[in-house]
C-alpha cells in the first residue's frame, strides 16, 4: 500500500507551540518498523495549477512569496517561512499522489493532510491549503480528460471524521453537486462558526463509542441514499479519541478502530477507491495519537490486500 510522507520538510515553530509536529515522524517510524507492506514515498509538491483548482491564485501567490496578510497567518496558527510554504504544498501533494494511487490500487494514504479548515482564499486552524478539495478537483479533471463523454463525471464523497468540522471544505464545495461533504464532529468544538456541509452530524461533549458508531452508521446510510460516489476521500482524524486534549469526545481505541473498519468496509463493499489522510491528533501523550493512526493504517492495509486479490476488471482506471 502506498503512503506519502512529508515530515522531512519540518516547519520551524517557536518554543512552546501547541502543534505536535513530531507526530508525523513518529508515525512514519512506527509504520516502517511494524508494517513493512506500507510503501513509504516522499510526497511531491502540489503545483500552482493544481492548487488553483480549489484556491484563489492571489492566495497561492501570497503563501509562496510571504506576502500573506498577518490576520490570515494568525488564523492559520503558523508563522510564515519558505519551509512553511513548501510543506503546505507537500501536504496537498501527498493526498493527491495517494488519490492517484488509490484509483489504481483501491486504497492509499497521506501521513499528513486532512487540512479541512482552509478556504479558497484563506487558511485557518493549522491548515494552509485544502488537500481534500484540491485532490477532488484534480482527480475529477484528470478523469474527464481521460474518459471525456464516454463516462459520467467522477463523483467524490468526502467523509470527514476529524473531531473538528470541515468548514473550509464545506465552503469550497457549497454549490458543487459533484462532491458530497459529510462531517461528523464535536458540536461545541472548533470552528465555532461552522459552514453547512451536505451532511453535518454534531456530537455532544463526552460522546462514547456506541453513540458515535450509531451516528456514523446513520450518516453512511444517508450518504448512500443521496449520492453515488465513484471515489471516497476519508479524513481519519485521531482527535475523537478519549486521550486527545482538544477533542472533548470519549472514543476508545476499540471505537476508533471500529470507525475505520466501517468506513473501509463500506468503500470496499461498493467498489469505491478510498484515499485517506490523518487530519488532527493532539494527544495529551502524543504516543496515543500515533497509536490511533497506526491502527488506522493496519486496518487500511487489510483492505488494500483485499483489493489486490480482486480480478483486474474490478479495479478502477
Amino acid at each position: 500500500m502506498q503512503a506519502f510522507y512529508s515530515d522531512r520538510f519540518v516547519l520551524p515553530l517557536p518554543p512552546g507551540h501547541r502543534f505536535p509536529m513530531e507526530k508525523y515522524r513518529m508515525l512514519r517510524d512506527r509504520l516502517t518498523q511494524d508494517l513493512p507492506e506500507v510503501r513509504m514515498l516522499q510526497a511531491p509538491e502540489a503545483t500552482d495549477g493544481e492548487l488553483a483548482l480549489a484556491h484563489d491564485p492571489s492566495y497561492i501567490e501570497a503563501i509562496a512569496d510571504g506576502s500573506v496578510d498577518a490576520k490570515i497567518l494568525r488564523e492559520i496558527g503558523f508563522p510564515w517561512s519558505p519551509a512553511m510554504a513548501a510543506r503546505a504544498r507537500r501536504s496537498v501533494g501527498g493526498t493527491l499522489a495517494a488519490g492517484r494511487a488509490a484509483m489504481q490500487e483501491g486504497v492509499a494514504a497521506n501521513l499528513a493532510g486532512g487540512t479541512h479548515h482552509s478556504y479558497a482564499n484563506k487558511g485557518g486552524g493549522f491548515c494552509v491549503f485544502n488537500d481534500m478539495a484540491v485532490t477532488a478537483r484534480v482527480l475529477q479533471t484528470e478523469w474527464s480528460r481521460r474518459y471525456g463523454s464516454q463516462h459520467p463525471a467522477l463523483q467524490v464523497a468526502i467523509i470527514d471524521l476529524d473531531v473538528h468540522q470541515g468548514n473550509g471544505t464545506a465552503s469550497i464545495f457549497r454549490n458543487d453537486k459533484s462532491v458530497f461533504t459529510l462531517s461528523l464532529h464535536g458540536e461545541k468544538n472548533f470552528p465555532f462558526r461552522k459552514e453547512d456541509s451536505d451532511l453535518d452530524l454534531a456530537l455532544p461533549d463526552g460522546c462514547t463509542d456506541d453513540d458515535y458508531l450509531a451516528t456514523l452508521e446513520n450518516a453512511l446510510l444517508d450518504l448512500e441514499g443521496r449520492f453515488a460516489p465513484g471515489l471516497v476521500l476519508y479524513l481519519a482524524g485521531a482527535d475523537p479519541h478519549e486521550g486527545d486534549r482538544l477533542g472533548r469526545l470519549k472514543i476508545s481505541y476499540d471505537g476508533m478502530q471500529a470507525r475505520d473498519r466501517r468506513v473501509f468496509d463500506w468503500c470496499f463493499a461498493r467498489g469505491l477507491p478510498c484515499v485517506f489522510a490523518m487530519g488532527g491528533g493532539y494527544g495529551t501523550d502524543i504516543s496515543t495519537t500515533v497509536q490511533v493512526q497506526h491502527n488506522t493504517y493496519r486496518i487500511a492495509l487489510e483492505y488494500w490486500q483485499r483489493w489486490q486479490a480482486l480480478p483486474g476488471a474490478r479495479r478502477v482506471g
